[in-house]
């Protein structure tokens, strides 16, 4: 597997092993352990998952050497502030077993708790962001369901810009004002729920594709995301399928059928409004 390098030197694999809405215990170790097995090395969670402990379990159980990981965690919607900031990212540390992560991300930059000011909330948690970065706690910083307006804000104090903005990005939701001005603005995309949280698999288009590549809806639909620069998060606990989700490094999408895909407006559903969530 290959990596992207963030604005900061920081390489990063470029295919991750998502954990959104994997259950804390024995479902979530399993799985992250059956991942690193299959061979990734990019693991994503966050504080508002709930299952930090079992992913740090599971790293700890595979034998795999910490270095060769890379760690993602998120700052969940409650913690907005200099000093939640702080003690929420040493609690996940202690539940992830380790004395750094690769990457710490703002979950979402308007939660329903700070609605009314949330550019100080941002502006405040960046702050304890940027000294635990500056302290080499954590390797990348970035953010999650930003849209330009909010990381318009962030700059106006940041003194380090994001490195990551990781968003919901599956063929039918291309988001390109937010994927324009990441590019711009050299910030790497991520995309969490790839495949569209399954309901990709029901797309006529994607089921032609994956019989002329022969290949399943899922790789084409992860080949697509390589081939857009973004990073993919797919997620499963399925043994099979984390492998499957791998191999996608052995085939290319013509630009007619790369485009083919560009064209399906909503057949996933868009991203949520990180500015009208209800958490």
């Amino acid at each position: 597997m290959n990596n992207y390098t963030l604005s900061n030197n920081i390489t990063i694999p470029e295919l991750g092993f998502g954990t959104w809405q994997t259950p804390n215990g024995e479902v979530a170790v399993d799985s992250v352990k059956k991942a690193l097995a299959a061979g990734y090395r990019h693991i994503d969670t966050a504080q508002g998952y709930k299952n930090e402990a079992s992913v740090g379990q599971a790293i700890k159980e595979s034998g795999i050497p910490r270095e060769e990981i890379f760690l993602t965690t998120k700052l969940w919607n409650g913690n907005h502030s200099y000093d939640l900031v702080m003690s929420s990212f040493a609690e996940s540390l202690e539940k992830l077993q380790t004395d750094y992560v690769d990457l710490f991300l703002i979950h979402w930059p308007n939660p329903v708790a700070f609605r009314e000011n949330w550019q100080t909330a941002n502006a405040e948690s960046w702050r304890a962001f940027e000294e635990l970065y500056e302290a080499g706690k954590i390797k990348a910083i970035g953010v999650s369901n930003f849209l330009p307006h909010h990381l318009e804000e962030l700059k106006k104090t940041a003194t380090v810009f994001p490195m990551v903005n990781q968003i919901f990005l599956a063929p039918g939701e291309l988001q390109p004002e937010v994927v324009q001005y990441c590019q711009a603005h050299d910030i790497l995309l991520e995309a969490y729920s790839p495949l569209g949280t399954g309901k990709i698999f029901d797309v006529p288009e994607m089921k032609e594709l994956a019989a002329k590549y022969n290949k399943t809806i899922a790789q084409i639909a992860l080949r697509w995301s390589l081939q857009h620069g973004f990073l993919p998060l797919p997620k499963s606990v399925t043994p099979s399928r984390i492998e499957e989700n791998l191999a996608v490094f052995d085939f290319e999408l013509s630009p007619e059928d790369l485009q083919t895909i560009d064209q399906l407006d909503g057949v996933v559903g868009k991203a949520s409004n990180p500015d009208t969530t209800g958490f």
